[in-house]
């Protein structure tokens, strides 16, 4: 990175990845947050500043942080509750955690409101869908049954393992990213069903299920349904792309004052 006319380094985009919690007790019973080291270097290649957000704080300091960033990263992980979208739990629902849910749910309704850019990754873009006021399969599988598989999970699968094609819409703010045709991963047993206000479709598998949301009128709100952060750092320049275009957005939003 160079620097700028006095001298100094320009600030690097600051990203905020909420955390996860580990339920493990293997480290002597502590309660310890967590997050998949895979989305900080898929930030930091991209040339952002990623920062890991905890969960269990109240509003005013989550807001606190939230307004520090210039760009919010919106991470894979378990089911969210469907009582987010008013529908019963499925039998097939995986496991929830309500607390990561109303952090994620606050920091996404706030970037959708205010333009700060998003970019949300499996769980993560059934969340933006969700928070736009969308629904979701539950269970790919028992509630599309004329889908193919999609749960590649590890640790039967790798999770850089290429499952299936994906076609971006050709007017998508994606398609300009990254074109039209791609072979991604795939490890996810929900799936958006009713698309969230304001939001669009932007690429299918080729069974129909949706493998990318965006916001329109936003200056970046993108969210896949795979996980392009472990397919970057093994020469996908396309993927790659994404994290790239993301930050260079959250460089540009907070020059804009966003």
């Amino acid at each position: 990175m160079g620097v700028n006319g006095n001298g100094s380094r320009p600030r690097q985009a600051l990203i905020g990845i909420p955390s996860a919690r580990d339920r493990s007790q293997r480290y002597f019973g502590l309660s310890i947050y967590i997050q998949n080291r895979m989305y900080v270097q898929g930030v930091t290649l991209a040339g952002g500043a990623p920062i890991t957000i905890p969960l269990e704080l109240d509003e005013a300091t989550l807001r606190t942080i939230y307004d520090s960033l210039d760009g919010v990263f919106l991470p894979g992980g378990e089911d969210i509750d469907p009582a987010l979208y008013e529908e019963e739990p499925h039998e097939l629902l995986g496991a929830v955690d309500a607390e990561r849910d109303r952090t994620e749910s606050l920091l996404t309704r706030w970037a959708l409101q205010e333009n700060k850019p998003i970019m949300a990754i499996c769980r993560g873009a059934q969340m933006l869908n969700v928070v736009a006021g969308g629904s979701l399969f539950q269970d790919i599988t028992a509630l599309r049954p004329q889908s193919e598989k999609h749960d590649y999970f590890p640790p039967q699968f790798e999770r850089f393992r290429i499952s299936h094609e994906i076609e971006v819409d050709t007017g998508s703010r994606l398609h300009d990213i990254i074109g039209g045709e791609h072979s991604v991963n795939s490890m996810h047993h929900q799936s958006v069903k009713a698309l969230g206000n304001n939001l669009r479709a932007a690429a299918w598998a080729p069974d129909g299920v949706i493998e990318a949301v965006e916001a329109i009128n936003h200056p970046f709100a993108i969210g896949l349904q795979w996980h392009p952060e472990e397919l970057a750092p093994r020469n996908d320049a396309a993927m790659l792309r994404i994290f790239q275009t993301f930050v260079q957005t959250a460089v540009e939003s907070r020059r804009n004052g966003h």
